[in-house]
């Protein structure tokens, strides 16, 4: 589909470590959100908005009326998951089932809205240390992979390993090598509803990942990815006598309407 307007992007951070921790702090002065929101301007261009919510905000700046001005969330969280409202939860998995994008990254995949939609723990190895990331493209003719360097070198991450307890992906993108010998699926997509999910692992608060342009440059193409030109609808139950091929008739739990 050809992209018609701007893509307006909210990248939400939980701003944790920013406020509490040394390193976090020097790292990224403005937030790791906004160095990612930064980024992502600076690459995308005028048409592009990009906004930032934090976990602190009314509604951790996720209330219905913005979310239905998001075309692509991004999601960054670490040690506060259990501190997003279920509500929040819920509305926010609404509109990806109904067609908005999402970008998860790094321990976002233990946040409660990447584990209801992958349905599974979404568990993985860990290991606090300044282990050399490999980030390998295993998908070149991706979009999420265009204009990327193989490998990216990250010179020192936190290690993520498998197993990595989600669903087989519909895309496998990037797949990373550790100096331990750990390797892990760190660039997967998946489609739930009528939305486009991708995940990727590297960005720990503790290391300046968000500064490398090429990490940039897969987080703009993931918006580019995960971006669609058209209204939001959630999938619903739909009842097609014979013949009836585009005239749908709602089923509304006792006859058709």
């Amino acid at each position: 589909m050809t992209q018609t307007r701007g893509i307006r992007i909210l990248v939400w951070g939980e701003n944790h470590h920013e406020k509490h921790d040394e390193v976090p702090r020097r790292l990224y002065p403005d937030s790791m959100h906004e160095t990612i929101a930064a980024g992502l301007r600076s690459l995308l261009g005028p048409d592009t908005v990009v906004d930032t919510a934090t976990l602190g905000d009314p509604e951790h700046g996720l209330s219905a009326e913005r979310l239905e001005q998001t075309d692509v969330l991004f999601w960054w969280g670490h040690v506060r998951h259990d501190a997003v409202d279920d509500a929040v939860v819920e509305r926010v998995h609404r509109a990806v089932l109904g067609g908005m994008g999402l970008v998860v990254l790094h321990s976002g995949h233990f946040s409660k809205i990447f584990i209801r939609l992958m349905g599974t723990t979404c568990s993985l190895r860990w290991r606090q240390g300044d282990d050399r990331e490999l980030v390998w493209t295993v998908s070149p003719t991706h979009p999420i992979a265009a204009g990327v360097p193989h490998p990216i070198v990250i010179p020192a991450q936190e290690m993520y390993g498998e197993f990595f307890d989600v669903p087989a992906p519909d895309e496998l993108v990037f797949v990373s090598s550790f100096s331990g010998g750990e390797v892990f699926r760190s660039g997967m997509t998946f489609s739930r509803g009528r939305g486009r999910i991708f995940y990727f692992s590297p960005g720990d608060q503790d290391y300046p990942v968000y500064h490398q342009p090429e990490i940039q440059r897969v987080l703009a193409n993931a918006a580019g990815w995960a971006f669609q030109d058209r209204p939001r609808d959630l999938p619903h139950l739909a009842m097609h006598r014979t013949g009836e091929f585009d005239t749908p008739r709602e089923w509304n739990g006792e006859v058709l309407t």
